[in-house]
């Protein structure tokens, strides 16, 4: 795969570098020379290495509150898509609870709600700390890495409780086949 700076640059992207290099020289960091050497090279650029270049040894410009408002929508989908894909193995175990509900009759209290509010209580909260008031993206990033790391160390000493059965297995069954190549000599 190509490096990032070995990539063709687009318009937009020798426009967004001009417009960069223009705010630099109005905060006074570059001269008039400046201005237009860079801004030249700027449209003659034909990587992004070559943008880059030109923009090394300024510092980088605060967000604007666009770019901010557009980081925050994307991040937040980001968010919704994790969370809505953790939610969907509980509310596949809710559904297949419900059918087993139905199956045996659906007799006595609906019992499926105890996995339906282990599933939504979580949703909800993490869904309000996504669109209510005052989000808190940062809590709910927290929360989802935490639940990942724990579905995986879950997972992790699960593959290692296999392991060693499949290890005893084929070990008790070695042993077995000795004791009776064992047996069978003596007979």
């Amino acid at each position: 795969m190509a490096d990032r700076s070995d990539l063709r640059a687009s318009d937009e992207q020798r426009d967004r570098a001009a417009q960069e290099i223009r705010e630099h020289f109005a905060a006074g960091r570059l001269t008039d020379d400046e201005l237009s050497d860079r801004v030249q090279a700027v449209y003659a650029a034909r990587t992004e290495g070559e943008l880059n270049t030109l923009l090394s040894d300024l510092p980088k410009l605060p967000a604007s509150v666009a770019q901010q408002k557009a980081a925050l929508v994307q991040r937040r989908r980001e968010l919704q898509r994790r969370l809505l894909q953790q939610t969907g193995g509980g509310a596949a175990l809710f559904v297949l609870c419900t059918v087993i509900w139905l199956s045996s009759g659906a007799h006595g209290q609906f019992w499926p709600v105890w996995v339906a509010l282990v599933v939504i209580l979580p949703l909800l909260r993490n869904g309000w700390r996504l669109y209510g008031p005052a989000p808190e993206l940062d809590r709910v990033e927290r929360e989802l890495e935490s639940r990942q790391r724990r579905d995986q160390i879950r997972n992790d000493a699960r593959g290692d409780a296999y392991g060693r059965a499949r290890r005893d297995a084929r070990q008790a069954t070695r042993e077995g086949a000795r004791r009776a190549r064992r047996h069978g000599r003596h007979l």
